[in-house]
């Protein structure tokens, strides 16, 4: 595995006296897309913020590249890139100027060119900013935020806004970046982006981190149990159970009712069940709408 590109131990942040993250541990190595995931308000912004230093830490240790954020100078700055939820970009300048004019900033920026064909703007590069469509300015908001050949990116709900056939050239995008060994710390709301581009995540519920790990075993073993779900004959509650063995599960239930039971789904859960198990475990708050009945 490669060197920790971030070290984070036992970080909290608190706003008058309430901790809005609390006890944060995590690392993540060179050349890994992690996933940071939660709810509104669960300390996702608060904590990358910390780590790209525009925030202070009221306790714990913070290493990004080797520096702690909060006292890394310019020299620091210029290594790492950063795509926040909106920018305020110059709208008088076309899509090459401004990339032209932030390449200069760093001293090892990309060509131009190159940036504007992985964004797919090579056809848009003469036109002024404000022209352009939405999800055609957020793709020159990360262009800003990789113009300058980042070691480490910062990508924060970075297809916010996007139509489907946007987001899954972004996502190529990203990939391609992730292959040349660039380290990527991602913010979403869309759990199939972090399931796409993530090779690890982390679930973040009122502050604290509340399961990390690969994609395939985020969670633990029980969080991903398949689920029978189905409708008894006669009857119109719907029931649930969590099984190793749904096909044989499925088999007993009609020898036992002898009846074919109605609406038999078989459910073997996502990221997206196991991250709203979570965050209904921690908050209280259900997962989906509507209880069902569970077999005992």
């Amino acid at each position: 595995m490669n060197e920790n590109v971030v070290r984070v131990r036992n970080l909290r942040k608190e706003y008058s006296g309430r901790a809005v993250v609390d006890g944060l541990s995590f690392d993540i190595p060179g050349g890994e897309t992690f996933a940071l995931l939660g709810p509104n308000g669960a300390g996702k912004s608060t904590t990358v913020e910390i780590l790209e230093g525009y925030r202070h830490p009221t306790s714990g240790e913070v290493q990004v590249l080797g520096a702690d954020p909060a006292t890394a100078g310019l020299t620091w700055k210029a290594r790492i890139g950063v795509v926040l939820q909106g920018t305020g970009i110059l709208p008088a300048l076309t899509v090459r100027e401004l990339l032209t004019q932030f390449a200069g900033f760093f001293p090892r920026p990309r060509r131009v060119d190159e940036v504007l064909a992985a964004v797919g703007m090579e056809e848009h590069a003469g036109m002024r900013v404000n022209k352009l469509s939405g999800g055609q300015q957020r793709r020159v908001d990360v262009a800003l935020g990789v113009v300058g050949n980042p070691e480490l990116l910062f990508l924060d709900e970075p297809t916010t806004g996007f139509d489907p056939q946007a987001r899954r050239d972004f996502w190529t995008m990203i990939r391609g970046l992730s292959a040349e060994g660039t380290t990527i710390l991602l913010t979403t709301h869309y759990l199939d982006e972090a399931e796409r581009l993530a090779d690890r995540v982390g679930i973040l519920v009122e502050g604290r981190l509340r399961a990390i790990g690969p994609l395939d075993t985020v969670g633990g073993e029980d969080a991903r149990t398949p689920i029978v779900r189905w409708i008894d004959p006669g009857d119109r509650r719907p029931r649930e159970v969590r099984t190793d063995e749904p096909g044989r599960f499925v088999a007993d239930l009609v020898a036992r009712t002898g009846a074919e039971p109605s609406a038999v789904d078989i459910v073997r859960p996502s990221l997206e069940d196991i991250y709203l198990g979570l965050v209904a475990e921690h908050t209280g708050v259900p997962a989906s709408v509507g209880a069902l009945v569970t077999e005992a």
